[in-house]
């Protein structure tokens, strides 16, 4: 075969697969992929063999010579890789419906990679990620790990405390919908737009937005209002506020700042069995059945209910930029070398930089305002104490880390939601239960 870009693709059965895919056919001619190998668990082929020949249809289609290959063995999609991607799901969706609906059961919030819920995708998948490190450090050692996988800022903390691979870039859609978002309100191309971010994985805040050459930071403050994602909606930020923050806040602060309303509105859809991964299950659901259909040559347009609408812009965007060496600005979790001067210089953190074949280079965002940082730091204590959690199985850490948790709220709740979500989690918790 033509020499070209090896990509190997782990939790290749994911949903979210034929947009990555669609991204790797737009830039064939700068980023010439010329193996995708799809990766996953036993668990999970059924759902791979479905994807995989819709990305063969997606590739025929689009007239280009990129071989897409699936495997049950990761050491062997691993061999000669340039690039890894992840977008697995330890449990698969069936573990983040326990996440949101035990904590829900006892009144508080359960999210992805919020509160209780968060710290437990974060346990089992935490694990996961390491091995995959330590197999690339073996197998493909200048190979690039882009993590999707959430929580990303958990997982990114970890393999930086934990491992001595350094050859790993956390990716969230939050900042690109953002930067959507924002050039909208300006009416203006994104390209046009300039904006600088600076925070955590679902704490991110945009510090600055400069539009052809002007600083309109103060313009846009006064603009922000009820700009989501797919999965949060309902509430709009008070102007006031956010002006006063000084700083545009993700949606995903919108569990801090209205925690009332969206514990009122999760407990309404618990009752209903209607939480956000019930949701995601009746999507992807539909969405597989699609993906079955024969005639099917594109990613369908209902995949952007799902949540993960421009991943394949932001995944996509960053391999590209870093096997051209681009030296453009792109928003990752990386390692902070100063760039915040709220967090310490070897802790993770979500941040504007410069992108080149050598990795990301932060950009100096300077020190968040006062009125965010209490915040902040509880979130990166919350992480790191998650990190420490998944990697020894010490129960006393896992409630350490619930209790520093804002969405918790009571040390009761903590320590029965604990024990219920070990047991649940019981057979991807294996270092909670060796004696």
């Amino acid at each position: 075969m033509e020499a070209g870009i090896k990509i190997a693709t782990i939790g290749g059965g994911s949903s979210y697969t034929p947009e990555l895919v669609e991204g790797f056919i737009k830039r064939y001619d700068t980023l010439p992929v010329r193996e995708l190998w799809l990766v996953d668990v036993p668990e999970g082929e059924e759902k791979l063999n479905i994807v995989s020949a819709l990305a063969r249809r997606m590739v025929k289609a689009a007239g280009i010579p990129m071989e897409i290959y699936t495997t049950l063995n990761r050491e062997e999609a691993l061999q000669g890789a340039d690039f890894v991607t992840t977008q697995l799901r330890v449990g698969q969706l069936q573990a983040r419906i326990k996440d949101e609906r035990i904590p829900l059961s006892h009144g508080i919030l359960g999210q992805e990679t919020n509160g209780a819920g968060g710290l437990f995708d974060g346990m089992r998948t935490i694990p996961v990620i390491m091995d995959i490190c330590r197999d690339m450090q073996k197998i493909c050692p200048k190979a690039w790990l882009i993590n999707f996988t959430n929580p990303v800022g958990m997982v990114m903390q970890a393999i930086q405390t934990y491992t001595d691979f350094d050859r790993i870039i956390g990716l969230c859609n939050v900042p690109i919908g953002m930067h959507k978002a924002i050039a909208e309100l300006l009416a203006l191309p994104m390209e046009k737009v300039e904006v600088t971010f600076g925070g955590l994985n679902h704490m991110v805040f945009a510090t600055k937005v400069a539009a052809e050459g002007r600083d309109v930071t103060k313009d846009v403050l006064k603009l922000w209002g009820d700009q989501s994602v797919k999965n949060i909606k309902g509430v709009v930020w008070n102007p006031d506020f956010v002006n006063a923050l000084g700083v545009l806040p993700c949606s995903y602060h919108r569990y801090y700042y209205m925690t009332k309303e969206y514990l009122e509105e999760a407990l309404e859809k618990y009752d209903k069995h209607e939480v956000r991964a019930e949701f995601v299950k009746g999507v992807e659901d539909e969405l597989f059945r699609l993906y079955q259909d024969t005639e099917l040559c594109e990613k369908p347009a209902v995949l952007e209910q799902r949540g993960g609408a421009y991943y394949s812009d932001a995944a996509c965007s960053l391999i590209d930029s870093i096997y051209n060496d681009r030296g453009d600005v792109q928003v990752v979790n990386t390692v902070n070398r100063g760039a915040i001067a709220n967090f310490e210089e070897d802790e993770t953190v979500e941040v504007s930089c410069v992108i080149t074949k050598n990795g990301p280079i932060p950009v100096k965002v300077g020190k968040l305002p006062k009125a965010v940082n209490g915040l902040v730091q509880q979130i990166k204590s919350f992480e790191v104490a998650g990190s420490e959690a998944s990697v020894t199985g010490d129960r006393s850490k896992a409630l350490m880390a619930l209790m520093i948790n804002p969405l918790v709220m009571s040390q009761k709740t903590a320590e029965i939601v604990l024990d219920e979500m070990l047991e649940a989690n019981k057979e991807y918790l294996p270092q909670f239960f060796e004696t």
